[in-house]
């Protein structure tokens, strides 16, 4: 099965993502700063990880590793990261002085967290076409691409006919 991104959501995710981490970089003094640096940690991780399966995509290493279940990876990778941009938002929306900056990264806290989730949502849809595939051919050509590669090609019988 050859994955292909989900599409331009993965850029937007991208330039969200680090324009969030760029506002929360700006500010230079906090009170109570769990909630920033809780979002600074959030906004980075998501950025570095869905930039690291972008490249991936984009390369193509993912047809390199095909025992990786790219399109349920994909998947994990958007989930978690609606729910952390959302929980990291509500924190900063809850515990920010609302100095420019905090408000910024708030905005695109949000935007960022409805861009993962409606990649979520798409993610979901391909995880599930790809999971309806029969599971014996799935192991069949496993199974068979494994022992061709080792060099290890069954014997198959040939029918012959019977001359009379």
């Amino acid at each position: 099965m050859i994955f292909q991104p989900v599409g331009h959501t993965d850029d937007s995710k991208m330039v969200l993502a680090l324009i969030a981490f760029i506002c929360i970089e700006t500010i230079m003094e906090c009170s109570p700063c769990g909630g920033l640096y809780f979002f600074e940690f959030v906004s980075c991780s998501a950025f570095v990880i869905t930039g690291v399966l972008l490249l991936v995509f984009i390369l193509n290493l993912h047809t390199k590793v095909p025992q990786i279940n790219w399109s349920l990876t994909d998947l994990v990778n958007t989930g978690v990261s609606t729910f952390f941009f959302f929980l990291a938002s509500i924190m900063l929306a809850a515990l920010n002085h609302r100095t420019g900056a905090e408000v910024t990264a708030v905005v695109f806290g949000f935007l960022v967290t409805t861009v993962y989730a409606f990649n979520t949502f798409l993610a979901v849809k391909k995880w599930r076409q790809s999971d309806q595939r029969p599971s014996t051919v799935q192991t069949s050509e496993y199974t068979r691409a494994r022992t061709e590669s080792r060099g290890e090609v069954e014997p198959r019988i040939e029918i012959q006919p019977l001359e009379a």
